[in-house]
């Protein structure tokens, strides 16, 4: 079973290679859109806004008549309508007149203007004018926004909120997006159970599934199946047959290492797979294995909770940045000053649990050991220090991973 240990950066190529962007479409509904990536250019049907509009509350006028208008000297115009928005006057602005209108509502013909109402006296049946407006001012145009027939969103958008809105003020209750990646979850080892089953000794609860169900789940995946097996090589096997039917990546945590337990590379042989690589140059999860089931990725994570925390933002992170499209997935690193010290030497690259910010990182008190997960509530990054390093100083500049 010997191989060569590989780094992190051929470990992303590698897996890489195996995958290509979801190219499969679906039409959801706009209420569904938040982090859905776009699968058509979209394109205007009608001018927004589809007539002339007022920005305020006040009197449409002709600016004619206002010219000079002061509190000194007030204009006095004759209110002939009054406008809400969602409604229309029948009647012309003309020489003399104004039309009471409110926010949004459509411009009367024959008005090039609208006063605020602020500069006016609120009049009624007659207005007086305190103030002079130019013409077009105050003065939404139609197609302010966009005209019809321009293109408002360009394929592979991810959508959010503006875009929702965007796509709203189109008329559209749907957008055709291109499916989110599955993803399917299997934990193993005969020690664990699950949250509202009894503890029996020597088990213990199963933390890996629900921390990497939820960090997919943020991170805008599908996850397709989620499930645990015990130590026995068949058992995990059958789970992952099922689950490549539907998936187009499989995740699992355990057995990866070299011991009697370490079922996941007879696993492998019973299957099938093509083996990509075992182990990188990482620490901690380090003895990460990866293969290719009936053309699906099949990455197997090392069984202690930062161990597989961490190499799900290294390694599953990319991979799914690609197949779903969504760049925003992918690792950005920065630099930043150390506020304390972590005195450890670094044989292999070693990534730490941190908090960062404002150009500061600091590492959380309490171990940072493999299998320790709590003292990563509240971290955000990850602190990557290289191999060799004897130790980390306090104000040192270092490389970080943000989560």
């Amino acid at each position: 079973m010997a191989e060569n240990i590989i780094g992190l950066n051929k470990a992303q190529e590698m897996l890489l290679e195996k995958v290509e962007k979801i190219r499969e479409t679906e039409s959801i509904s706009l209420w569904d859109a938040a982090g859905r990536v776009l699968a058509e250019d979209v394109f205007a049907g009608h001018d927004q806004p589809p007539f002339p509009r007022s920005p305020l509350d006040g009197y449409a006028v002709q600016s004619r008549d206002i010219e000079g208008a002061s509190k000194e000297s007030p204009v006095r115009l004759r209110v002939i309508d009054g406008v809400d928005a969602g409604h229309v006057s029948a009647k012309c602005v003309s020489r003399g007149t104004a039309i009471r209108i409110m926010t949004g509502a459509p411009i009367p013909e024959g008005a090039d203007c609208v006063i605020g109402q602020e500069d006016t006296d609120y009049g009624e049946e007659n207005v007086e004018i305190f103030e002079e407006v130019r013409a077009y001012e105050n003065y939404c145009y139609a197609g302010e926004d966009y005209r019809a027939g321009a293109r408002i969103l360009s394929k592979d958008t991810v959508l959010g909120s503006v875009e929702a809105g965007i796509l709203a003020s189109l008329g559209r209750e749907e957008v055709l997006v291109y499916r989110r990646p599955g993803v399917s979850v299997l934990t193993t080892g005969d020690e664990l159970v699950l949250p509202g089953e009894a503890l029996y000794p020597g088990k213990i609860y199963d933390s890996n599934l629900y921390t990497l169900v939820t960090r997919l789940t943020s991170l805008g995946m599908d996850v397709i199946q989620k499930g645990r097996s015990g130590d026995e090589p068949g058992e995990a096997a059958e789970w992952i047959r099922e689950a490549v039917q539907v998936s187009d990546i499989i995740i699992t945590t355990g057995g990866v290492s070299v011991g009697r337990k370490d079922i996941m590379h007879e696993v492998l042989k019973l299957l099938g797979c093509e083996r990509i690589f075992w182990r990188i140059a990482v620490k901690p999860g380090m003895p990460t294995l990866c293969a290719s089931y009936q053309g699906t990725l099949l990455i197997c994570l090392s069984g202690n909770p930062f161990g597989a925390a961490v190499n799900l933002e290294l390694l599953v992170r990319p991979v799914l940045c690609k197949l779903s499209g969504r760049k925003e997935l992918g690792l950005k690193r920065i630099t930043a000053v150390t506020e304390n010290e972590f005195p450890k030497k670094s044989g292999v690259t070693r990534y730490v649990r941190a908090y960062y910010e404002d150009g500061r990182v600091r590492i959380p008190e309490g171990s940072n050991a493999s299998g320790i997960l709590s003292s990563m509530c509240g971290c955000n990054c990850l602190i990557e220090i290289p191999a060799g390093t004897l130790c980390v100083k306090k104000g040192e500049t270092v490389w970080i991973v943000l989560l």
